[in-house]
């Protein structure tokens, strides 16, 4: 039987959130079976719990918020997605994440930080069976067309493979990869996805402060772009660490769906929106995905049984 997964032991982060600022303590602690992820704000007079799903998300501007069943004026929790693709990475099902303020810390950007927490509080089998989403048929979202055009898509696939395509016409991301695939079945998530940054461009930073977004982002985590070159000094991670990110990200949207994924996601252009857009529109057709579980390792795709190794 493949198992579902959470955490062997509590473990804890300090840090500050890329749109807010402001200092957060994080703890991130093991849970039951069948918990899936929940997110508890210990700061508020009342402690809130949200419950990750699909139809908690209540904004998609510049990252991935939950708020308690999914009401906008209820208490929230912002950036999400970095934390989410890092459990997706490792394969982990349940996890209670006590926060102290309303945005996930950004860490040096990428997924890393939260692969290292993660894997320091071990990885622990819990008896009873992992579900997965299985999609069935395929499923399709679209926005704009011509030079504005944007989608994603899912379609049945016997394991969990993603490809994206990036185009922002700008000279230095065009001189790095646009389109990457990853497929869990084969690669390794922490070495090959989890270190890409999020990136930003300076002549978006007075446009976004203005809405009370990137207040926390600097060159130590944030990848930075002027109209024409990289201005962090120790320049990209990854050749192609653009596109990764995206990659990075999107792994982390459809984990928000509270199961893995069994299917091929493919996008161009895609981002927070439409990817909650995807998941929801899936969820909503009862006949385009089954939840199953795996009483025999090999009849699961390959690699989806065995844990991540430890750094």
């Amino acid at each position: 039987m493949i198992q579902q997964r959470s955490l062997k032991a509590p473990v804890h982060a300090v840090g500050v959130g890329v749109h807010s600022g402001q200092k957060v303590e994080l703890t991130l602690r093991p849970a039951p079976p069948n918990t899936g992820f929940i997110f508890r704000r210990i700061d508020l007079p009342q402690p809130a719990d949200i419950a990750v799903s699909a139809f908690t998300v209540s904004d998609t501007r510049m990252a991935s918020t939950i708020s308690v069943n999914g009401d906008p004026a209820a208490p929230k929790v912002q950036t999400i997605e970095h934390l989410m693709s890092a459990c997706a990475g490792l394969g982990l099902d349940n996890l209670v994440v006590d926060i102290t303020a309303e945005e996930v810390p950004i860490l040096d950007g990428s997924a890393a930080g939260f692969i290292f927490l993660l894997q320091s509080g071990g990885i622990e089998l819990q008896d009873a069976p992992k579900r997965f989403l299985r999609v069935k048929k395929a499923v399709e979202v679209r926005e704009g067309e011509g030079a504005t055009l944007k989608w994603a898509r899912l379609e049945p696939f016997h394991g969990y493979r993603l490809s994206f395509e990036i185009e922002f016409n700008h000279p230095a991301v065009d001189a790095t990869g646009r389109r990457v695939t990853f497929d869990f079945s084969s690669g390794v998530y922490k070495r090959d996805i989890a270190r890409a940054r999020t990136f930003g461009f300076t002549r978006d930073v007075e446009m976004m402060r203005a809405r009370g977004l990137g207040l926390g982002g600097n060159m130590d985590n944030v990848i930075v772009i002027d109209d024409y070159r990289v201005l962090n000094t120790d320049g990209l991670r990854y050749d192609d660490e653009f596109v990764k990110h995206k990659i990075l990200d999107a792994i982390g949207d459809l984990h928000i769906a509270g199961k893995p994924l069994l299917a091929s996601y493919s996008a161009y252009k895609s981002g927070h929106a439409l990817n909650n857009k995807l998941l929801r529109q899936l969820l909503s057709d009862e006949t385009a995905f089954e939840v199953v579980s795996f009483d025999r390792d090999a009849d699961a795709p390959a690699g989806f049984a065995q844990l991540a190794p430890a750094w």
